[in-house]
């Protein structure tokens, strides 16, 4: 079987498709360092969107998330934007935690799993 990776850099590629999967490393809000949860949420949806778009899947086709929090206390404010965000009756197996981030300026990372096309 082929590996692809997608934006691929020293340390990590942004996604890998390996075996009918798409892994996506873990998204940080890179165009809203600083900003509040509810923000940064969306702007790291709005990436993994993206990501996987150009990798030929979407949204519906997640099988896994893990999402990162700073603070845990700001866990309603990030699923507000979540809640908001998964297709209805798509809803993937996922775990949420609290870490502290490589960066203090990110509250919240989420790492993807999902389905190839």
């Amino acid at each position: 079987m082929q590996i692809e990776r997608y934006e691929t850099g020293k340390r990590m590629s942004q996604a890998v498709i390996y075996g009918g999967f798409v892994f996506l490393a873990g998204q940080v809000a890179i165009d809203a360092p600083g900003s509040s949860v509810r923000e940064q949420t969306a702007n790291i949806l709005a990436r993994i969107t993206n990501l996987l778009e150009r990798v030929g899947s979407n949204p519906t086709r997640i099988l896994s998330a893990t999402i990162w929090l700073a603070d845990m206390s700001s866990f309603e404010e990030m699923n507000a934007v979540w809640d908001a965000w998964v297709p209805s009756g798509h809803a993937p197996a996922r775990a949420t935690v609290e870490a502290k981030l490589a960066e203090r300026q990110y509250s919240v990372e989420i790492g993807i799993i999902a389905a190839a096309a």
